[in-house]
């Protein structure tokens, strides 16, 4: 019975459901973009197509097709096809799909296509759970999710799926979805309507069909054509593809560091209107542009650190949306400095020497010579030059007798210069 529910559930929403659920495409040559992994001879569309999918792992951003993949899977190949969002799934759901997929193997042949969507939700026990069901190939899984899965699923059960990544759609593709969901309505459009529901979108095919099929009910009651008005209002605003903990996080922030870096005061403020308004924590900006203003602009200009600093401040003290404009103006400052990485590198070699070599101790003369009796003794302090009535102590080499030499800060002079002369 629950089965004949689900059915008729399922014939419904196909009618009267929301529009992204009736235009669902029902076979590969219906869908739209990800030609990178389902193209004409790919190695999964041609698995699909003789019925040998593997278990996989689907992932990109929301409105690429994980879900309607899977289903075009499970069209496809004649399986059963068993759904759990791992929002709510419990590890007994999953337990009671296998065993619904152990009896349908055994009593008629038929397989089981699982599919978990927002499986970077599960936690390690649910992800067990599936685990060897996955392996001995009594279901075939296909997971869901926006996340990176190499940070969010477990290494066992990753090693038994292909992982595969999809892609936001181009406006391009995106056109060809709106055209269709048009052509559904009834409500022909204007190519530039077309392209104006494709840009607000953001590579999104789900959010397509909602702009569209929202302006039309809204020109329906207005009795009028759809018009750019109505879109933008149905729109508001173009979604964000960004994740604080995944590789969206990783790729602006690593934007953000090579621009300024590199001088672009542009890109490193769009970059960091890209963080704020995705909801990045500021603090983590603000600690990128103090590492930065040491090691890419260091003694170039030694005022790049006071800034970074003196922004990070202003940040707990006056908090966002305000404390845009102390960012804004680090991040200008630190990609118009002059740059030198002289003092990291400076830190990074001296460490790897310790590392390798040990601490070595001073020599003799830089040894203290108060914290215990009969250290003058022992030769400690001898040959010292106080640089301040004795110049000669200028001239003195202080690494130890091993490193004699060794020069680990090496300053560009036409770079790092104060008062005239090289940074010592």
């Amino acid at each position: 019975m629950g089965d004949l529910l689900s059915e008729a559930a399922e014939e419904r929403l196909a009618k009267s459901g929301p529009l992204a659920v009736r235009l669902r495409p029902r076979s590969l040559d219906e869908l739209v973009g990800q030609e990178h992994v389902l193209g004409g001879g790919s190695a999964l569309r041609l698995a699909i197509e003789q019925d040998r999918p593997p278990s996989m792992i689907l992932f990109g951003p929301p409105g690429t097709g994980k879900t309607t993949i899977a289903r075009i899977v499970a069209e496809r190949t004649g399986a059963a096809f068993e759904e759990l969002s791992a929002v709510s799934a419990r590890v007994e759901d999953v337990r009671a799909v296998i065993g619904r997929a152990r009896d349908r193997l055994g009593g008629n042949g038929v397989r089981t296509i699982l599919f978990i969507d927002e499986i970077h939700r599960f936690n390690k026990a649910q992800q067990d759970s599936v685990l060897h069901a996955v392996e001995d190939g009594l279901v075939t899984l296909i997971g869901a999710t926006t996340e990176n899965p190499y940070f969010e699923v477990n290494s066992a059960l990753l090693s038994r799926c292909t992982v595969i990544e999809l892609t936001a759609l181009s406006e391009d593709d995106l056109a060809v979805v709106v055209e269709r969901g048009a052509a559904h309505l009834g409500a022909p459009l204007d190519p530039a309507l077309v392209t104006l529901v494709a840009y607000r979108a953001g590579g999104d095919a789900r959010a397509a069909l909602q702009i569209l099929e929202l302006a039309h009910e809204t020109a329906q009651a207005e009795g009028t054509p759809i018009s750019e008005r109505q879109v933008l209002d149905a729109a508001r605003k173009r979604p964000l593809l960004y994740d604080r903990k995944g590789d969206q996080h990783y790729d602006f922030a690593s934007a953000f560091i090579k621009s300024m870096r590199g001088g672009d005061p542009d890109a490193a403020v769009y970059y960091l209107a890209a963080m704020l308004e995705a909801g990045e924590d500021p603090r983590f900006i603000a600690r990128r542009m103090v590492i930065l203003a040491s090691e890419d602009v260091g003694n170039a200009d030694p005022n790049a650190l006071v800034v970074a600093v003196a922004a990070a401040q202003a940040l707990e003290h006056v908090g966002l949306p305000e404390a845009q404009l102390n960012l804004a103006q680090a991040a200008i400052y630190l990609a118009l400095a002059p740059k030198s990485n002289a003092s990291a590198v400076a830190i990074w070699e001296a460490r790897r020497d310790v590392r390798e070599h040990g601490n070595v101790r001073p020599p003799a003369m830089l040894r203290s010579t108060g914290h215990r009796a009969g250290a003058r003794a022992r030769g400690h302090g001898e040959g010292y030059l106080y640089p301040h009535d004795d110049p000669a102590g200028f001239e003195l080499s202080y690494l130890p007798e091993e490193l004699q030499g060794r020069r680990y800060y090496r300053p560009t002079p036409d770079k790092e210069a104060a008062d005239g002369g090289e940074d010592r």
